[in-house]
């Protein structure tokens, strides 16, 4: 069964960890308990500062939803752009 997803390609900031990142996600989990969320993966580049994540959803229509919801720009806004340094990739996409 496909699914619905983005992948986010960044570069963490100078004073961010992926400790730091990987905390971030396990609050948005908890915090704000999206419908339709399945998944989420990170790597970590080799240089220490790259920042892949994947995101999966059950349906486009789930991740539309989030993606237009203010609370969740709010969100990324406040918890996430801190810990990036400039704006990062984005790529949506259905994971088949």
């Amino acid at each position: 069964m496909a699914s619905y997803g983005t992948v986010m390609i960044g570069k963490l900031a100078p004073q961010a960890t992926i400790a730091e990142w990987h905390q971030g996600l396990e609050d948005w989990k908890r915090e704000r308990n999206v419908d339709g969320f399945r998944a989420e993966y990170t790597l970590l580049g080799d240089d220490g500062k790259t920042v892949v994540s994947c995101v999966i959803f059950e349906s486009e229509e789930s991740y539309r939803s989030l993606a237009d919801d203010p609370e969740q720009d709010t969100w990324y806004r406040e918890r996430v752009v801190p810990l990036l340094d400039g704006e990062p990739q984005w790529l949506d996409g259905t994971w088949t």
